[in-house]
């Protein structure tokens, strides 16, 4: 019997991190977007460089098991070098190993990742193995024994075991937490019916959310000034509209401007936990999996899941990787026992 078992990516992450990336904004009447950018072919100078161990599944399944979870996860990974650093890792971890698939055709997955001087990252990523979990790669018997099953972000062919998968979650009353990523977006809204209309926890930045439903967040003007809204009509309007199943949560991440949830009674808006960045790569796993094993560990408590995951991701934005600065349990109720005023702002409506 598995508290969680995870499904998604699994990487071996080089980080690369220069001052020399600038950052360049451009702006029009309803949108705003940053772009890194290098001088154009020129030699650039690296100041750190690490390899590291990556990937939605990978993360998830290691804090998982850091906070205590019985965890197991399915990815799949190459015949090659690179899949015993992940195997190596998760079995440090105590992750379950059975459930991992070997490709024969297929290299593990890799990243390159891009840090600049404000912590922020670009992702080059080759997906490999990750891009190929097919449903034979499956094991539903184990997903059966499991209390939770977590769905990182999958891509290429590996999006079409979605449904069949949240499915089979929903026909044995397994509890489904999905972490809704670009690739599958990008298929149609159409193509997540299942999974939205199943899940317990759905969770997904700003940038997916309006990519999803269609709705821009509107910046402010002249005419209209948004800012002091506790939480943004328009993000309220995306929270109703992924709102498909009575005490399901929807999350949607927001960055520095911390994150937003609706559990179809309250919206809940949540500030960023101080934090001195360093990488923000690996933030969102780590919010995404202490809230769902908050929630298992408190029976649905929505604004403490929302507290202990803000000081997990806190911590790991402090360290060079994606999984270096975990906390257990105990470790986040320190941390907030010596900032009493962070709190989460609920809105009934």
């Amino acid at each position: 019997m598995y508290d969680f078992i995870t499904i998604g990516s699994a990487t071996v992450d080089a980080f690369i991190e220069t001052d020399a990336a600038t950052i360049v904004s451009v702006s029009s009447l309803k949108t705003k977007r940053d772009f890194m950018s290098y001088p154009y072919g020129a030699k650039i100078e690296i100041d750190n460089f690490a390899f590291e161990t990556g990937g939605g599944a990978l993360n998830t399944a290691v804090n998982f098991a850091n906070l205590g979870m019985k965890t197991s996860t399915i990815v799949k990974i190459g015949n090659d070098v690179q899949s015993n650093k992940i195997k190596d890792i998760l079995k440090d971890a105590n992750v379950d190993l059975s459930n991992i698939r070997v490709s024969k055709k297929y290299q593990t997955g890799f990243s390159i990742i891009l840090i600049s001087f404000q912590g922020d990252r670009t992702v080059l990523a080759h997906r490999g193995a990750n891009a190929h979990l097919e449903k034979d790669d499956i094991n539903f018997d184990a997903i059966k024994k499991s209390k939770w099953l977590y769905l990182a972000p999958l891509n290429g062919e590996s999006t079409k075991v979605l449904d069949k998968v949240a499915m089979f979650a929903e026909e044995h009353d397994v509890n489904l937490a999905i972490n809704i990523g670009t690739s599958s977006i990008k298929q149609g809204k159409k193509n997540l019916s299942e999974v939205l209309k199943t899940a317990e926890v759905i969770i997904l930045n700003k940038e997916e959310a309006m990519m999803l439903t269609g709705i821009e967040v509107r910046p402010d003007t002249k005419n209209e000034k948004f800012s002091n809204d506790i939480i943004h009509p328009d993000i309220i309007k995306m929270l109703k509209e992924l709102s498909y199943k009575k005490d399901k949560v929807t999350i949607i991440t927001d960055g520095k401007n911390g994150v937003y949830a609706y559990d179809g009674h309250k919206y809940y808006q949540c500030n960023e936990f101080p934090a001195k960045v360093v990488s923000t790569l690996g933030a969102g796993d780590a919010f995404a999996s202490t809230f769902t094993a908050t929630l298992e560990k408190t029976k649905w408590d929505v604004a403490k899941s929302l507290k202990y995951a803000s000081v997990n991701a806190a911590s790991v934005v402090e360290h060079f990787g994606a999984q270096s600065g975990f906390l257990t349990f105990e470790e986040i109720e320190k941390k907030l026992k010596k900032n009493p005023d962070f709190e989460v702002k609920i809105i009934k409506k």
